[in-house]
């Protein structure tokens, strides 16, 4: 009986570190050929079980079943493209905790896979609405991370699909940081919103009563 999704759905659920390891191949396979997988989205709720399933691997405190579960929605967000979009509300948050993992290709993948999101699944401006609030999250690594993720949205996509005003008030919240990271990632981020946007946000900032010289 070749796998199918019944199988991953209740594979998926496994805690047993090894098992997870097998199956989370095996799921990356099965999605990767779409005449294999033809059942992939004929049971809505099983999909949702599964994406459900696979956001708690990317929640595991061992790192390589985190890396497996970002590789596996990753899969599922190539497979899905537009229709993944509902679940970005599901994924997104353990995805910006990520971002603040202690392990640098955890946090890198995490932030791959965001930007990925914004390839295939919905556009830019959709998904900073929901990842602002990283900019306030208890972890600095995870803060510094969504510093990081604006920089590399703006290199990617420019300034156009962003509501830069609706960003920018958080960078200069980051500037006061108790985290010297946190501060120069901000720093980072809007010199490159000036390179897109140019004197507009010289403006913005005074405005803000953020001091000349800075």
């Amino acid at each position: 009986e070749p796998a199918g999704m019944d199988y991953f759905c209740d594979q998926v659920q496994q805690k047993d570190v090894g098992r997870r390891m097998q199956v989370g191949q095996e799921l990356l396979e099965y999605l990767s050929d779409p005449a294999r997988s033809p059942d992939v989205e004929q049971d809505q709720q099983r999909l949702d079980k599964v994406i459900d399933e696979l956001t708690g691997w990317v929640n595991s405190s061992n790192f390589k079943v985190a890396l497996l579960g970002l590789d596996v929605l990753g899969a599922f967000v190539d497979r899905l493209s537009g229709r993944f979009k509902s679940y970005i509300g599901t994924v997104l948050l353990p995805l910006i905790d990520r971002m603040g993992d202690a392990k640098d290709q955890v946090r890198e993948q995490a932030q791959n896979l965001i930007l990925k999101l914004m390839d295939e699944a919905a556009p830019p401006m959709y998904l900073w609405e929901r990842l602002a609030v990283g900019f306030k999250h208890k972890n600095y690594r995870s803060r510094e991370g969504v510093c990081l993720c604006l920089t590399a949205t703006l290199n990617i996509y420019g300034a156009q699909p962003l509501i830069l005003s609706k960003l920018v008030p958080h960078l200069c919240t980051a500037f006061g940081d108790s985290n010297s990271q946190v501060r120069d990632a901000a720093i980072v981020a809007i010199v490159e919103v000036y390179r897109h946007v140019g004197e507009k946000v010289r403006i913005d900032l005074a405005k803000r009563g953020i001091p000349p010289g800075r």
